[in-house]
């Protein structure tokens, strides 16, 4: 699944002239401790509760205050592995997400990413994800089925998304049974698929897995 599947309309960005005070608001809310700022259509950054708290004065514009993460740009297409990997690494409890024109199109709740991941592990045990592209014109699940299973492994899930940026493109998450992919992924290249990610339950794999226990413990979920 994909930053763009993901994205939460409900929580507003804040623009540089709303008040601290009316984040404030929104933040309880929202039961969150961060905003998103923008300027027009543009991400400008992301405003903390405490850093408001601290400046003892609400009343002020959020252009007073200083943005935290004004570089961070994250795509449509970024799968939500890569989410929580960037929340974990930022202390974030919502990760903005842009368009490639820079837009700010909203942003994902780390929380709801985090029970998908743990719904996903939990539910369909060890395994490996892997994420193909491909024209949507050449898109069947029933043939990507058929090469997988010929090398002696199933599909638990799928999702499938359109690209982001050419929408004659879609992308494939597929959560497989195995962890060692590799016959998989040469005959998957072998029909001229396209692999653009993998997850597979290495050590890396399981790195994220207890940096995603600790977030969840941390959300209390």
């Amino acid at each position: 699944m994909l930053a763009a599947e993901l994205i939460n309309q409900m929580i507003p960005p804040l623009k540089l002239s709303d008040s601290a005070q009316l984040a404030l608001h929104w933040m309880q809310e929202f039961r969150v401790t961060q905003l998103p700022v923008i300027d027009g259509t543009v991400y400008k950054g992301i405003i903390h509760e405490e850093t408001i708290i601290d400046s003892q004065n609400d009343g002020q514009e959020i252009s007073a205050y200083r943005l935290d993460l004004p570089d961070l740009d994250v795509k449509p297409e970024t799968h939500f592995y890569e989410l929580i990997q960037l929340a974990v690494k930022n202390g974030l409890q919502i990760i903005p997400i842009s368009d490639h024109d820079g837009n700010y199109m909203g942003v994902v709740s780390v929380s709801e990413a985090a029970t998908i991941i743990a719904q996903l592990i939990a539910t369909q045990g060890p395994g490996a994800v892997l994420v193909l592209y491909m024209k949507s014109i050449d898109y069947s699940l029933a043939e990507v089925a058929r090469l997988v299973e010929s090398n002696d492994t199933k599909i638990m899930s799928s999702t499938v998304s359109n690209d982001s940026i050419d929408p004659n493109y879609v992308r494939l998450t597929l959560k497989l049974n195995r962890t060692d992919l590799t016959r998989v992924i040469a005959t998957l290249e072998r029909f001229e698929y396209k692999i653009v990610a993998q997850f597979q339950e290495t050590d890396t794999f399981n790195n994220d897995k207890e940096r995603l226990d600790l977030l969840m413990r941390f959300l209390n979920i």
